[in-house]
């Protein structure tokens, strides 16, 4: 039960409510408009922008935010005030931002911190988060992150000033010096709108599509999408698109990991798709296969088993099925890959390639097919040309199936998805190579066998026969290993009341794995014996045979030396904020400070499991807690949700909040969207996903038509469910209507979802709640 819904901050944040038992959309109270912020206690005017010279007392501390991250001068501030013929930032932004949706009272904000204060602060929270040896696995893994690419490239701002991914941290920073001046933010290049000036960042996501596409045994792999559940998703709309819609089940196998087929279950329930949860091996297909699209399987098993699923794709083929195959990088490098074996689609995440598990993110999931597909895959494809002096040139290809070409027509709403991080899974590759990587999964396999072997010497049953990495231990009482197991500052996963899930990795240590076998033993004392295993447990119809990732740049750089000038090279072929401003985009103005970027990569924010008990994760929570009430303050808002991991989930998010509102009171028919001709592609896109019709609105200058908008309103008003609009507008123009828009919204029971893209040109100025979002 749902009521104020949806904003979409910095393409990120989704606004909700917070109080779930309201059905009833929220008048404006004017006298709450927030307004600008007052400057800190170091400057002299009230307003959000002052034109005056800074002053500060001589027992001020000096390493401010404002110091070092506003850019602008005084004198240049004066001369483009100059230029643009007012006298000073008040007259300005008098003359900008309509005075019906000024803000007349400051935020009520923390005072902001100095950057050493802030690292301090920092280092008090992260000492709440707790960490333990995590073996939970579902697709988080402990991974080596190599320090070459830890430091030149996750640590390196030549690679993250284009791409920004780690939002929490910067809610801590000098929030409200830090808003008096909007000129100073940072902007970060949008690489699939700038080929020319990325070609090598498109060079490692071109190896990176290379390695997934020659583990997974597929023709075609994009350059990344957002997760795995996600990503899985995409496969299952791609699969039902196939079908020409006319297919409508799509089938999932129960050892899919538990956080996928919720994934899924919420994706298909507004496109018509029935979600069938089974057994693969054993369902009838034939008896209940004419309306299938097609079927999820995962491999290996979130339970660690392994099984062989080619009569299954063939049997899937035979119906006019397509197979989906959820699966695990490292796992096959060993293992016959799902492209040899049948399935049309593999899907997972590519965390364990160096990617810290970060309390669940950002990774990078991996989309690979066939090449028949290629036309449907979401994300990005990049590829090589040649320019027009014939030398070679990345670039994106095949961009008239995405969304800002095609708009509600696009295959998928993905944007930009996880450069950074496929760049890192990438790199790990480049940096292993083939034998690297098979050696590591060799090793992890072996130290799963010694486990099993100890396991089962000291009574307890192995229910997974054939594994890779993760085993299922039949227990007498799982709740008292389970707690054991705590105890020993070790977390592993309770399956049931008798079963305990285990998955190792690269992490593990020799010490490491005796701690572990001990939580099994009685005897506290026990001393495991590793010379116990003999057979090898996984059959020979499983064994890899293929060769992979053969192209030279895989067997090249494997000293740290030769790493490092690969990473440069590519580096020096870039555009970041280590040489210019690079003003291109409205969603892409970040501001990621050296200071917010240290924590990053502090153990106690990025080892921890995302399934971890959340008394280990209290560090988290205070950090999420405050960035909530922060946003919720500034947008005026009753709650937040930082769930969706990008813009365009955000949009979706929001647009499915809106039609649970509806539905919870009873207006089941509400499912049209109204969006202006002038939105970002992925606000149509998002609304087709989320079951919408879209209907334009014309624009003129990127104007909204009123009468254009009001008109569809009213033809649609039984039907009409939201309306979606940037503001400013995506031509950065703070409308003297929007207020209106949202009233001829409201007055025919739809919902405004308000598009944060260019939320900063809002900060303490206006917010979107007085504005009449819902």
């Amino acid at each position: 039960m749902l009521s104020r819904v949806s904003l979409n901050l910095s393409r990120r944040i989704i606004v909700s409510t917070a109080q779930m038992n309201k059905l009833s959309l929220r008048k404006v109270n004017v006298a709450r408009i927030h307004s600008s912020i007052k400057n800190s206690p170091n400057s002299e005017s009230p307003r959000c922008f002052s034109s005056t010279s800074r002053k500060y007392s001589a027992i001020a501390p000096l390493d401010t935010f404002p110091r070092r991250h506003n850019g602008s001068s005084e004198a240049e501030i004066k001369e483009m005030l100059k230029v643009v013929g007012v006298k000073d930032m008040e007259e300005l932004v008098s003359k900008t931002i309509p005075a019906s949706i000024r803000s007349t009272k400051p935020l009520s904000l923390e005072k902001g911190l100095t950057e050493s204060e802030l690292l301090k602060r920092l280092k008090s929270i992260a000492s709440e988060n707790k960490i333990y040896k995590s073996y939970i696995g579902m697709g988080y893994t402990g991974t080596i992150v190599p320090t070459v690419i830890l430091r030149n490239i996750l640590e390196s701002p030549g690679w993250y000033t284009q791409v920004s991914e780690l939002p929490f941290l910067n809610g801590l920073c000098n929030q409200k010096e830090l808003l008096r001046k909007r000129s100073d933010f940072h902007w970060f290049v949008y690489t699939p709108y700038q080929p020319e000036i990325s070609q090598g960042r498109l060079e490692s996501l071109l190896n990176f599509q290379t390695m997934v596409t020659d583990i997974t045994g597929m023709e075609i792999a994009n350059a990344s999408l957002l997760d795995e559940g996600t990503a899985a998703a995409e496969a299952m709309i791609m699969t039902f698109q196939a079908g020409k819609q006319k297919r409508p089940v799509f089938f999932v196998d129960e050892k899919c990991h538990p956080q996928t087929i919720a994934c899924l279950k919420t994706r298909a329930e507004c496109l018509g798709i029935h979600i069938v949860v089974g057994d693969a091996l054993k369902y009838d297909f034939e008896s209940n296969g004419k309306d299938l699209c097609g079927v999820l399987v995962q491999y290996p098993s979130t339970d660690g088993s392994i099984h062989d699923y080619s009569s299954l794709a063939s049997k899937i083929h035979s119906l006019g099925g397509q197979v989906v195959c959820a699966t695990d990088l490292l796992a096959l490098t060993l293992l016959t890959p799902p492209g040899e074996w049948g399935a049309d689609i593999a899907v997972g995440n590519s965390q364990r390639f160096g990617v810290p598990l970060g309390y669940g993110g950002p990774h990078a999931a991996f989309f690979a097919c066939k090449d028949d597909h290629k036309r449907k895959i979401p994300g990005r494809l990049i590829g090589v040309a040649r320019d027009s002096l014939g030398n070679k040139a990345y670039r994106l290809s095949l961009q008239t199936r995405e969304q800002h070409i095609r708009r509600e027509k696009a295959t998928s709403n993905i944007c930009t998805a996880q450069a950074l991080l496929a760049n890192m899974a990438a790199m790990y590759g480049v940096y292993h190579g083939p034998e690297g990587v098979k050696a590591i999964a060799g090793r992890v396999h072996d130290l799963t066998k010694i486990l099993a072997a100890e396991v089962k010497h000291l009574g307890h049953k192995i229910k997974t026969e054939h594994f890779f990495d993760t085993l299922n231990i039949h227990v007498d009482n799982s709740e008292h290993i389970y707690k054991k197991a705590i105890s020993a500052c070790i977390n592993l996963r309770k399956v049931d009341e008798t079963t305990i899930g285990v998955t190792l990795d690269e992490t593990v240590t020799e010490e490491d794995l005796k701690n572990l076998i001990r939580v099994f033993a009685k005897d506290p004392s026990y001393k495991p014996d590793f010379s116990r295993v003999h057979e090898p447990v996984i059959p020979d119809k499983f064994i890899r045979t293929s060769l992979f990732m053969q192209h030279p740049t895989f067997n090249s750089y494997h000293s740290e030396t030769e790493m490092l000038r690969y990473i440069y090279h590519l580096q020096s072929k870039d555009l970041s904020l280590a040489h210019s401003m690079i003003s291109l985009g409205s969603c892409t103005m970040k501001l990621n400070a050296t200071t917010e970027m240290i924590p990053v990569t502090w153990p106690e924010f990025s080892e921890i499991h995302p399934f971890a008990p959340s008394d280990q994760a209290k560090g988290y929570k205070l950090l999420i807690q405050e960035l909530e009430r922060d946003l919720a303050e500034i947008t005026g808002f009753d709650g937040v949700s930082l769930q969706p991991n990008s813009g365009a989930q955000g949009e979706y998010t929001g647009l499915r909040v809106i039609d649970a509102y509806h539905k919870s009171r009873g207006d089941n028919k509400r499912n049209v969207c109204l969006i202006p001709d002038s939105a970002h592609g992925t606000n149509p896109a998002s609304a087709v996903m989320a079951g919408m019709s879209v209907v334009q609105i014309e624009c003129k200058n990127g104007v909204l038509n009123m009468k254009d908008l009001e008109m569809k309103a009213e033809a649609h008003k039984d039907q009409l469910a939201a309306f979606m609009v940037t503001y400013p507008s995506t031509y950065g123009v703070f409308e003297d209507g929007v207020v209106q828009a949202c009233e001829i919204i409201h007055k025919y029971g739809g919902q405004v979802y308000m598009d944060g893209a260019n939320l900063n040109a809002q900060i303490g100025l206006c917010d979107p709640a007085t504005i009449g979002a819902d």
